[in-house]
């Protein structure tokens, strides 16, 4: 039996993904596992056709197919996802149909949800018969445990194979609309009051799409300046390599011999409102759009973008994809921003989507002005208790930054043992209520009690007019 494992690690065989990966094959001696390195080599992928064909040729000649990654950004690496979209490009979608396909992936268990979703997504796309996902912690090989459920895994994966099992497609195929919008007359332009607009987009990466003609209304929104950056127009040499250099001093290995460390620290971490503009592909935005999310890693895992409000303008079948919308909320949250919504060309007139753009706008640039922002929710707050409790621990010199930046930030002070009332009242009130009667009662009190210091606000309340 031979299995094909597709690596979209930026590090080839260094990557820690692939020792999980050379683990299977050690246990599995009769199976012929062969890994391709195709985050290395995409440059050569995209220019060179032999070796592209080369890659379908062992997709071709696999009995089973591993999707291997790292986590970057709740999904994979840029360069993987540039390998993905080249198979549609290409029209290469017969070597993978039929396949048998698994994903396994390392990380700190940040999102990794949403990267599953993601291949999973593309395997139903590819007609690829997808059995399921390995997620495991980076280190979880080393645990008695991790490798009993690795080798579980595999034996699944390779079971499936051989028996030739059913399995289901969870994603209905996407229904793209063909639409073409055309923005109306231009609305009343917003005074900006001083307030700095920065549109960044990717062009029209996909064929029909209206991301031209949605970026030209919302920038004809506000009066004066509006930063306008097309991704296409920077010079990104490579997305992130994953290196960690960026760890102790958010140092890029990359500073200073490209466009991109400039542009996002003068220009989408100096603006006031973010209109981040992109055109749906395979069930994400363009993979130039994954490389800036990828390179924005020079700032490690610390919020960058806090206060500001961001609106996602997005020309595609956002509502079909809704792992897309949840990893671009998370961003938004993570990142400490205010989000402001979404908007998207799949519903509607021209002169619908016209009012939606202008709404958001308007609700950006109030927002702005009031400084204001809403809670965050658990895709949020989850994810900050889950590099809070890394940074502090196993992490922390590797990301001395993140450390630093967490400790000034305050991030540390949300660890329940650091709160000192909650330690006395615990210690002296669990006992007392460990008493079956004592209880009883408390209990029957509990619902009145929780909301007493609410009501009390409510009734302080006032109207901003009287």
């Amino acid at each position: 039996m031979n299995i094909l494992v597709l690596n979209g690690s930026p590090k080839g065989e260094t990557s820690v993904t692939i020792q999980y990966v050379k683990y299977l094959a050690k246990v599995n001696p009769k199976i012929c596992f062969q890994i391709v390195n195709i985050c290395p080599q995409i440059r050569k992928i995209e220019k060179d056709a032999a070796v592209f064909e080369n890659i379908l040729a062992q997709v071709r000649h696999a009995d089973g197919v591993i999707w291997a990654f790292p986590l970057y950004f709740m999904v994979v690496h840029a360069h993987y996802m540039r390998f993905i979209e080249l198979i549609f490009e290409r029209g290469a979608q017969s070597a993978f149909a039929g396949k048998y396909a698994a994903s396994l992936s390392t990380s700190i268990h940040f999102f990794d949800h949403t990267a599953h979703n993601y291949i999973h997504g593309i395997c139903d796309d590819l007609e690829m018969r997808y059995v399921g996902a390995f997620s495991p912690y980076m280190t979880d090989l080393l645990k008695e445990n991790g490798r009993k459920q690795l080798e579980q895994f595999g034996g699944q994966f390779l079971s499936a194979i051989q028996a030739q099992i059913p399995t289901q497609r969870q994603n209905p195929a996407l229904q793209p609309r063909t639409f073409i919008y055309q923005p109306g007359a231009a609305p009343a332009a917003l005074d900006t009051a001083g307030k700095r607009v920065v549109l960044v987009h990717d062009g029209s990466s996909q064929p029909g799409s209206n991301l031209p003609q949605m970026v030209a209304r919302m920038q004809a929104n506000f009066a004066g300046q509006v930063s306008v950056f097309d991704l296409n127009g920077l010079e990104i040499k490579s997305s992130c390599l994953g290196c960690l250099k960026c760890g102790a001093y958010n140092e890029c290995a990359f500073e200073g011999k490209d466009d991109f460390i400039a542009f996002y620290r003068e220009q989408v971490m100096a603006a006031d409102i973010l209109i981040f503009a992109g055109s749906m592909g395979n069930r994400y935005l363009s993979s130039r759009w994954k490389t800036l999310f990828d390179r924005s890693f020079f700032n490690t895992h610390t919020p960058v973008l806090g206060g500001k409000q961001i609106i996602y303008l997005i020309s595609g079948v956002l509502s079909q994809v809704p792992n897309l919308r949840e990893i671009l909320q998370a961003h938004a949250e993570f990142q400490m921003a205010n989000l402001v919504g979404f908007v998207s060309d799949e519903y509607g007139d021209s002169g619908a989507i016209d009012r939606l753009i202008d709404c958001a706008a308007q609700q950006a640039l109030d927002a702005a002005l009031a400084r204001i922002s809403r809670p965050m929710t658990f895709l949020g707050v989850g994810g900050f208790k889950v590099f809070r409790d890394d940074i502090w621990g196993p992490l922390r010199m590797i990301f001395q930054a993140d450390h630093r930046a967490f400790a000034r930030m305050g991030f540390y002070h949300t660890f329940p043992q650091r709160n000192l009332g909650w330690q006395v009242i615990n210690t002296l009130a669990l006992p007392i209520l460990s008493i079956r009667k004592v209880w009883k009662g408390f209990a029957q009190r509990i619902p009145d009690q929780m909301i007493v210091p609410l009501q009390r606000v409510v009734e302080k309340a006032q109207s901003p007019e009287s």
